[in-house]
């Protein structure tokens, strides 16, 4: 039972971790980090991410222009970029770690403390990846805030608000930390060690002759 209980949490925090991994990997590219609705012209609202900004018309559609310059971006659109990276990186590198420490797999099933140490390792990176995403997100919508309530700025001045990609990037930051701490704790866990058929007819016909002869003494 102890062993089913360990395998299930293990493939809970891989999934989650899985799905955190994906939706980091759409907030990074998603243009829609920030949203500005224009109050004059409610047919045209544009948006903003860490690659392109687009507008959307209702007679055009949706036009994308990427940015020329890595450096024109502002300071906290350069960062995001690099921790966005950092974290899709450190996401696939655990994905491939703690997926070669499953218990479930026979890989390397000699070598227990390996499997444990790469499930640890796994939910580490997890871990930090999960922080790079939380981050940037988080450090985007700091500022979108400050600047909404910016008492400088004129009223009349269109204001930038969150954008989608934000809120992907809180629930994918918020699974690959759940998915690494269910991975340390499903290797920290008490091992127990499943008994296979195979085992237990060996144990059986080992114990078999032991087992008559001590039924012989007795009747003697």
């Amino acid at each position: 039972m102890a062993f089913v209980f360990r395998v299930a949490m293990q493939f809970v925090g891989l999934l989650l971790s899985l799905l955190g991994w994906v939706l980091s990997m759409i907030t990074t590219y998603l243009p829609q980090w920030k949203n500005l609705n224009l109050d004059l012209n409610e047919m045209e609202n544009w948006t903003m991410g860490l690659w392109q900004a687009c507008v959307i018309q209702e007679e055009v559609g949706r036009q994308c222009k990427d940015f020329d310059s890595f450096l024109a971006l502002p300071a906290e659109l350069r960062i995001s970029r690099i921790l966005m990276f950092l974290s899709n990186g450190l996401g696939l590198l655990g994905l491939l770690l703690s997926g070669s420490g499953l218990d479930c797999l026979r890989i390397g099933e000699t070598r227990r403390g390996r499997k444990k140490g790469l499930l640890i390792l796994g939910g580490i990176l997890f871990w930090s990846a999960g922080i790079s995403a939380l981050a940037p997100v988080s450090w985007v919508a700091y500022k979108t805030v400050q600047e909404f309530w910016d008492e400088t700025v004129p009223e009349i001045v269109p204001r930038w608000e969150f954008g989608e990609a934000l809120f992907l990037g809180w629930f994918a930051g918020f699974f690959l930390l759940v998915g690494g701490c269910l991975l340390n704790c499903a290797a920290c866990s008490p091992r127990a060690a499943p008994a296979s058929g195979h085992h237990a007819v060996a144990e059986t016909l080992t114990q078999g002759p032991y087992l008559e002869n001590g039924t012989k003494d007795q009747r003697m």
